[in-house]
């Protein structure tokens, strides 16, 4: 059986193995900091700053209306907004108030919003008035007595100066969605409130009574089939992994953070937002990514700090100003969601002195289960079991741990993981297993474990393309792709063959000056750097994968794309 302290001999000499959990809120966390750093920049947005203080305070005053509108401890309030100042403020106003955040990728349209609403319960909803519209189609949609009753709309003007100039002026493509102001959305049967409203109110907020042991977020997932399922988390599940965040990436309360992947997803959530937060360090908000905007704030700003996902990085080094953007300050740099690119890691490194720590974390464990040490990173790899966490890899079908070096299912044990999925006892009981007398939750990722501990992930349990008998994991072969000097992304999804039942399918987007690369160039490459199995039998040119709100390729999408085209069939 594989060592499971292995790790431990490169462990950041300066950490604890654990931490204790704070027995306070999330909440709780802005609270102190408002006191320590009443002045200091909390908030930098398009160039407006929001100090500490004004944060808290906003916090308090957006409390007490959300207790007017009838919010009380336990409730649960949707919160769909892109990365503003808003989102931070409501994200903790909604805590402030005792009740729960219900965070809502604000790409999702009507019909997909009607669940999110019936199934968390949620009566109120804080959004912006660009997106106030579809809630409202949504809630508008349902049974009378299942729909929110007040909605809360700000606009993003409310957030910034509109006539901003220079290095933090937004790109001119965002003009029409950041500069609109549009009138407040129609609720049947409720509430439409500003924001500006909301944010006068005098009244005192209801006592703050919550604390480790009350529900804090209810994230949804959409795992593989069916509807999103809502994930239990508490304030201890998601503080233990801002405070173990913010020590694992060298954090101080003078860190500079970039918040840009998004904080409605538990990654930008937990391990930007609620980490700078406990930190008392700036966090410089952008709403979506911009390469450009993106390298003049890291420069204006000195940003110290940045996790994001490596299609952002590979993004930005591809910038034709490059050259003009100071990177110097950067001191920590990692983050998830996909592989990073070795190629693109490696230069990183060479020409930064950056090394890309990787992590690994999902929905139900608060985001990081693994990551790598800042000293010690391995490349392709998701790192080593986070503070606090055991973690195995097991048989999948038997449940059988299985040896050192062998591939079976990631499962963790930890102080992140989350209570079960809201209101569903049994796909809670699926996706937990007894080892050792300890709970484990089964991610439903294929991986195995190295000699030094580190973990490695091969891919989905639902993802593998058996072709002729032969197991070709996705996510390997991409990595390998990744390596074409003319590939920039690449997709691996399986396509019907009427030989070896599945083949290969690579869909590809190539860099920038390599648009003569034709289908039998990639092929030919490919038999000459991997396993002939491997190869992509069928190669598919597109301008731009498909991306979720959280910036990861949606390889469902194209794999449904496939099973729909007349054309599915190749020899």
């Amino acid at each position: 059986m594989p060592d499971h302290q292995a790790h431990y001999a490169h462990w950041p000499a300066r950490l604890p193995y654990a931490i204790t959990t704070p027995a306070t809120s999330i909440w709780d966390n802005l609270a102190v900091n408002a006191r320590r750093y009443p002045d200091k920049a909390a908030l930098v947005f398009l160039g407006r700053t929001t100090t500490y203080r004004e944060l808290c305070d906003g916090t308090e005053r957006l409390a007490a209306y959300l207790h007017r509108l009838g919010v009380s401890k336990g409730d649960r309030v949707i919160l769909m907004m892109q990365n503003t100042p808003q989102l931070v403020m409501a994200h903790y106003a909604i805590l402030r108030a005792n009740a729960v955040v219900v965070p809502v990728n604000p790409m999702n349209m009507a019909e997909e919003l009607k669940h999110y609403i019936t199934d968390s319960g949620a009566k109120v909803a804080i959004t912006t008035a660009d997106l106030a519209p579809e809630l409202a189609k949504a809630s508008n949609g349902l049974p009378a007595g299942q729909g929110l009753q007040h909605l809360v709309a700000s606009q993003f003007t409310d957030a910034f100066d509109a006539d901003i100039k220079g290095d933090d002026a937004p790109p001119e493509a965002w003009s029409k969605w950041l500069l609109t102001r549009r009138e407040p959305a129609g609720l049947e049967g409720g509430q439409v409130h500003a924001w500006t409203d909301a944010l006068a109110c005098t009244d005192t907020p209801p006592p703050h009574t919550v604390g480790r042991d009350d529900m804090a977020a209810l994230p949804y997932t959409s795992g593989t089939t069916g509807n999103p399922k809502g994930c239990v988390h508490l304030h201890r599940s998601l503080n233990h992994n801002a405070v173990a965040g913010s020590y694992w990436g060298t954090g101080t309360s003078e860190s500079v953070v970039l918040g840009v992947v998004p904080m409605f997803h538990i990654t930008g959530m937990v391990s930007v937002l609620h980490t700078a937060i406990f930190l008392g360090a700036t966090l410089v908000i952008m709403p979506r990514w911009d390469r450009e905007l993106a390298g003049r704030q890291i420069s204006r700003y000195q940003i110290t700090n940045w996790t994001n996902i490596p299609t952002m990085i590979i993004d930005l080094l591809g910038s034709p100003n490059l050259d003009s953007f100071d990177l110097s300050s950067l001191k920590y740099i990692g983050g998830g969601g996909a592989a990073m690119p070795q190629a693109v890691a490696q230069r990183l490194f060479d020409q930064y002195g950056l090394r890309f720590c990787e992590g690994y974390g999902l929905t139900e464990t608060a985001a990081p289960s693994h990551s790598n040490p800042h000293d010690r990173p391995k490349q392709q790899c998701l790192g080593i079991p986070f503070m606090g966490v055991d973690s195995r890899i097991i048989d999948p079908e038997t449940g059988t741990e299985l040896p050192q070096g062998e591939t079976g299912e990631i499962v963790s044990h930890g102080p992140q993981i989350f209570e079960g999925y809201w209101q569903q006892p049994q796909a809670t009981e699926q996706v937990f297993i007894e080892i050792d007398g300890k709970r484990f939750f089964r991610s439903g990722d294929l991986g195995h474990v190295d000699e030094d501990g580190y973990f490695f992930i091969t891919d989905r349990l639902k993802r593998m393309i058996n072709a002729s008998g032969f197991k070709v994991w996705p996510a390997e072969v991409e990595a390998l792709m990744f390596r074409h000097p003319s590939i920039q992304e690449a997709c691996i999804i399986p396509t019907k063959d009427a030989y070896r039942g599945e083949s290969v399918k690579a869909v590809v987007v190539l860099r920038k000056g390599h648009e003569n690369t034709t289908t039998e160039d990639v092929i030919a490459w490919c038999r000459e750097h991997m396993a002939a199995y491997k190869v992509p039998r069928v190669v598919q040119f597109v301008d731009a994968l498909p991306k979720s709100g959280s910036g990861k390729v949606m390889w469902r999408h194209l794999l449904e794309q496939e099973q729909k085209s007349a054309g599915g069939t190749h020899g």
